[in-house]
C-alpha cells in the first residue's frame, strides 16, 4: 500500500492529512505528487472528483516560499468562483497549520476583503481570471514573485473564453514558473497551452479519456412545452437526487417557482446570484436538504456532488461535449443513472446530431416518468429546525406533567404564573391594581381603591 510518505510529503503534513481522516493517496496522487515535488511540468488529464485538489495542493504547501504583502508565490487558476472556493476550503486547513495563508479570489464579491487579504501576504492564491487581471490592473498584486501555477479545469477556462486572459497571467509572472495544468480533456486549445509554456511536461491520464456515455441510461422523450414542468416533476419524485439543467437565468427561476409550488424541494443556482446565494444553494444540495438543484451550464463542470440518480437535459444543450459536461454529473464510480432530454418537435434535429457526435443511438419516445426505477431520498431537516425539535423534546423530558398555563387542575410555574400568584395573595397592595381588568368599571374599581388605601389617607403635616 502506497501512503502519503512515500511519495515526499512530509511527516507534518502527513500527521495532519492522517487527523483529517485522509490515509491513502488516489491514483492521481499518486502519479502528479512526485513529480509536483521534484519541480517538474506537469500535464495531467484526469476527470472531476478524482482528487486533484491533493495532487496539486500538497505540493504547493510543501514547496510555497513565504510571501511578502501583494506578493503571492503561489497561484491557481480556476474557470469558476465555486471551484475556486471548493479548492481553498480544502487546502486551507492544512495550509494554516503551518503559518500559510490561502485567498480566493473571484467576481461577485467585495474587493475590500480580496485587497486586505493580499495586503496582509498570502502564499497560496486561487483565482477566477477575470477578477485577477481587475486586481492587478487596480496595482493590489504582483505576479512577479509566483514559483508554482496551477491551471485546474484548463478545457473549461477554455470553454469559457478564458484562454486569452490566461495567457496574460502567465506572461505576467517573473521568471518561467512551474506549471500544473489538470484537464478533464487536452483538445486543441490546452494543447497549444502545453506547447507555449510547460517545458517537457510529465504526460499523464487518469481514466478514460472521455465520459462514459454507456453507464448511464439515455432517454428522449417527445413532449410539448406545457408538459415540460409536470414531466420534470414526475420524474424526479422517481429518480431521487437529480440535476435539471436550463438555458437562461430567468428559466432556472421559472422553473424552480413552479416546481416549488408542486411540492419539490430545490435549490436554483446561475450566474446571477451573488457568491452568498450561490454557496448557500450548493450547501443545501449537497447536504441533502434539497432534492433538486436546478442549473444553468455553470454547474456542469468542477461541481463534485455524489449521489446523483437523474440528470434533466430541460432545454437543449449548445453541441456534444454539453451534453456529455451535463450528464457526466451521473452515474459516476461505478454507480448508474438516467439522462433525460425534454425534446421540443423544432429541437429533434439538433439531438439527432448530438446522438450522432456522441455515439449513442436512441429513439425519441412518448414521456413515461412512472416507468423510471423508483431510488428513495430522505431529506435532511434543516440545522435550524433540527435544534428546536431537540430543544422541545429536552424541555418535554425535564417537565414532563407541565401543561398549558390554562390547563385544569395544574398550577402555572412561569414566571407569569408566580407573579400573579404571589399578587394575587395582597388584593389591597398598589402592585396588584396593574393587575385588574381594564375597562370603564375597572377604572372606577381602581380609583376606589387607591382613595381608600391606608397610604393615601395621610394627612399632610402642616
Amino acid at each position: 500500500m502506497v501512503r502519503f510518505s512515500d511519495l515526499g510529503i512530509g511527516q507534518d503534513l502527513v500527521q495532519t492529512l492522517w487527523e483529517e481522516g485522509i490515509r491513502e493517496p488516489f491514483e492521481v496522487q499518486i502519479e502528479a505528487i512526485p513529480p509536483a515535488m521534484d519541480g517538474k511540468d506537469i500535464c495531467c488529464r484526469a476527470p472531476t472528483g478524482s482528487g486533484k485538489t491533493l495532487a496539486f495542493g500538497l505540493p504547493l504547501i510543501e514547496r510555497a516560499s513565504k510571501a511578502e504583502s501583494q506578493r503571492p508565490t503561489s497561484l491557481v487558476l480556476t474557470p469558476t468562483r465555486e471551484l475556486a472556493e471548493q479548492i481553498r476550503n480544502v487546502l486551507d486547513p492544512l495550509a494554516s497549520r503551518y503559518g500559510m495563508d490561502v485567498l480566493s479570489v473571484y467576481g461577485g464579491t467585495s474587493y475590500g476583503k480580496q485587497r486586505t487579504g493580499l495586503d496582509r501576504g498570502v502564499e497560496i492564491l486561487v483565482a477566477c481570471p477575470g477578477r485577477l487581471l481587475d486586481l492587478m490592473e487596480k496595482r493590489a498584486l504582483t505576479l512577479e514573485d509566483v514559483e508554482i501555477i496551477v491551471l485546474d479545469e484548463a478545457d473549461r477556462m477554455a470553454d469559457m473564453g478564458f484562454m486569452e486572459p490566461v495567457c496574460d497571467i502567465i506572461e505576467s509572472c517573473g521568471e518561467k514558473p512551474q506549471m500544473i495544468l489538470f484537464s478533464a480533456t487536452l483538445d486543441d486549445d490546452v494543447s497549444r497551452l502545453v506547447e507555449m509554456y510547460q517545458n517537457d511536461p510529465e504526460m499523464i491520464g487518469i481514466g478514460p479519456e472521455e465520459i462514459s456515455m454507456d453507464s448511464m441510461e439515455h432517454l428522449f422523450w417527445k413532449i410539448k412545452p406545457y408538459q415540460k414542468t409536470e414531466v420534470s416533476v414526475k420524474s424526479v419524485k422517481r429518480a431521487g437526487r437529480s440535476i435539471i439543467f436550463c438555458r437562461t437565468r430567468r428559466g432556472v427561476d421559472r422553473l424552480g417557482d413552479e416546481m416549488q409550488e408542486m411540492g419539490v424541494e430545490l435549490s436554483t443556482l446561475h450566474g446571477g446570484l451573488n457568491q452568498r446565494q450561490r454557496d448557500r444553494a450548493m450547501s443545501k444540495f449537497a447536504s441533502g436538504r434539497s432534492m433538486v438543484l436546478i442549473a444553468t451550464d455553470v454547474a456542469a463542470r468542477g461541481i463534485d456532488v455524489e449521489g446523483i440518480n437523474c440528470v434533466i437535459h430541460y432545454d437543449p444543450p449548445d453541441d456534444a461535449k454539453v451534453y456529455k459536461h451535463r450528464s457526466g454529473r451521473t452515474a459516476r464510480a461505478g454507480s448508474t443513472g438516467v439522462v433525460i432530454s425534454l425534446v421540443k418537435g423544432n429541437e429533434k434535429r439538433r439531438y439527432d446530431r448530438i446522438q450522432k457526435e456522441v455515439g449513442i443511438k436512441k429513439r425519441f419516445s412518448e414521456p413515461h416518468p412512472d416507468d423510471l426505477e423508483k431510488k428513495e431520498f430522505k431529506l435532511v431537516e434543516p440545522r435550524s429546525k433540527r435544534v428546536k425539535n431537540r430543544s422541545n423534546q429536552n424541555h418535554n423530558q425535564r417537565n414532563p406533567r407541565r401543561r398549558d398555563r390554562r390547563g385544569r387542575g395544574q398550577s402555572d410555574n412561569s414566571k407569569r404564573g408566580k407573579r400573579k400568584k404571589r399578587y394575587s395573595r395582597q388584593n389591597d397592595s398598589p402592585r396588584n391594581w396593574g393587575e385588574e381588568k381594564r375597562g370603564r368599571k375597572g377604572r372606577k374599581k381602581r380609583r376606589g381603591a387607591r382613595r381608600s388605601h391606608p397610604g393615601n389617607n395621610r394627612r399632610r403635616s402642616e
